[in-house]
């Protein structure tokens, strides 16, 4: 592990998703940053397509959602 620094512009926008995603700090950074390199080697799939994925990488099993 070790240390980044960000400026407090960036940290204070961390820190206002992260109670939003209930999630730390330290998570909500680190989520932001996996997706960034998701989506910088994939470039041709969208950010949906990515948590998709992700989803069915860790064996969760999605359900469609059907308005009526």
């Amino acid at each position: 592990m070790g240390i980044v620094k960000i400026g407090d512009e960036l940290h204070e926008e961390i820190r206002k998703a992260s109670s939003v995603m209930v999630r730390s700090i330290n998570a909500q950074a680190e989520f932001w940053i996996k997706i960034g390199m998701l989506a910088e080697a994939n470039p041709s799939i969208s950010f949906t397509q990515i948590m998709r994925e992700e989803m069915k990488r860790a064996d969760v099993e999605l359900k469609e959602i059907v308005g009526g």
